[in-house]
C-alpha cells in the first residue's frame, strides 16, 4: 500500500531517557484480524508514527501486516508491544517476547512493556528479564505499564538500563498527578490508554462546552489537554478512519489556562474504568477534594 499523496500530520515527540516517543499513536485493543489492519492502515496513512500493541491483544499479526504493507521505512514507525501478567517468569518472559516479535514480522519493538505487573513474581526477576530483552535485541527501550507510583519506583530502582515510559490510564476523570510527578522525576514519558475513559467523557457538559467554543470534537478537546501536559503520549483506539484522523488533527490548537483547569477539575473519586481482578493497590488523588467528589 503506498500512503496517501496529501502529507500527513506532523506530531511531535517526547524525548525520554533515550527513546524518541511520538505522542499520539494509536491504541490497538479489539482492533483484530481484518479491522486491525485496516485501522493500522488508516493510521499510517493520516500520519501516526506510533501504534500500541499487545500479545493480549491477539492482533500482533495485524499489527504486522499493516506495518508491512506500509512501505514505510522501519525506523520511521514507533512500535510498542507488552508481555502479559502471566509470562513474567524470566524464561516465560523471553519466550513471550520473542513470540511477539515474531507474530509482528519484524526483528525488534522500539517499546516493550511489562502489561501488569504480577505480585506472584519478583519484581526483580521480572525487571531482570525485561532488560535482558533489551540487551538482547528484542527491543531497543523498555517500560512498564499499569504500574502505579510506589511499583515504579521499584521498577527503576532494578533495571540496569532506563525506563523509558509508563503506560497507565489517564484522562480528566482520573487523577494521576503523583504518577504523573514519578513519572517526571525519572525521565519517563506518561503514555495514556483509554484517554477518553472509554467514552465515558465524550459526553461531559464541560468538555462539550469547551469543544463547541473551539467548533472542535469532544474528543480532540480531551486529547489536546493530555498534549498539553509535559512529558505525557496518548494511544486513543479507533478502527473508524474518520475518527482515526481527528484525534490526530490537535496539534493546531490550544487550549488557554481556564479550559485547562477545568478540565483538570474533573477527576472525581469513581473516574477508573479499567478495573481488572489482577490490578495493583492504585494510588490515592493527589487533591484532597477528588477523593471527596461523589
Amino acid at each position: 500500500m503506498g500512503l496517501s499523496a496529501h502529507p500527513p500530520a506532523t506530531v511531535p515527540a517526547i524525548d525520554a531517557n533515550g527513546a524518541r516517543i511520538p505522542r499520539m499513536g494509536l491504541g490497538t485493543w479489539r482492533s483484530t484480524h481484518d479491522e486491525g489492519v485496516c485501522a493500522v492502515r488508516a493510521a499510517l496513512e493520516a500520519g501516526y508514527r506510533h501504534i500500541d500493541t499487545a500479545a493480549r491483544y491477539e492482533n500482533e499479526q495485524a499489527v504486522g501486516q499493516a506495518l508491512a504493507a506500509s512501505a514505510l521505512p522501519r525506523d520511521e514507525v514507533f512500535v510498542t508491544t507488552k508481555v502479559w501478567h502471566t509470562e513474567l517468569r524470566a524464561n516465560d518472559f523471553r519466550r513471550a517476547a520473542q513470540a511477539s516479535v515474531a507474530r509482528l514480522g519484524l526483528d525488534h519493538v522500539d517499546l516493550l512493556l511489562v502489561h501488569w505487573p504480577n505480585p506472584e513474581v519478583p519484581l526483580e526477576e521480572t525487571i531482570g528479564a525485561l532488560c535482558d530483552a533489551q540487551r538482547s535485541g528484542l527491543t531497543r527501550h523498555i517500560g512498564v505499564s499499569n504500574f502505579p507510583v510506589a511499583l515504579l519506583e521499584r521498577a527503576v530502582a532494578l533495571a540496569s538500563v532506563p525506563l523509558v515510559a509508563n503506560q497507565c490510564e489517564y484522562h480528566p476523570y482520573l487523577d494521576q498527578t503523583r504518577l504523573l510527578a514519578a513519572c517526571s522525576r525519572h525521565g519517563m514519558a506518561l503514555i495514556s490508554h483509554s484517554p477518553l475513559g472509554s467514552g465515558k467523557l465524550l459526553a461531559d457538559p464541560v468538555i462539550a462546552d469547551i469543544a463547541q467554543r473551539h467548533e472542535r470534537k469532544p474528543a480532540q478537546i480531551i486529547l489536546r489537554w493530555l498534549m498539553q501536559q509535559p512529558g505525557v503520549a496518548a494511544i486513543p483506539k479507533s478502527s473508524n478512519p474518520v475518527r482515526i484522523g481527528e484525534n490526530l488533527a490537535v496539534f493546531d490548537f490550544e487550549l488557554d489556562a481556564l479550559s485547562m483547569a477545568r478540565i483538570s477539575a474533573l477527576a472525581r473519586a469513581d473516574g477508573r474504568v479499567s478495573k481488572p481482578a489482577w490490578h495493583p493497590e492504585w494510588d490515592t488523588p493527589a487533591n484532597p477534594l477528588v477523593a471527596a467528589k461523589p
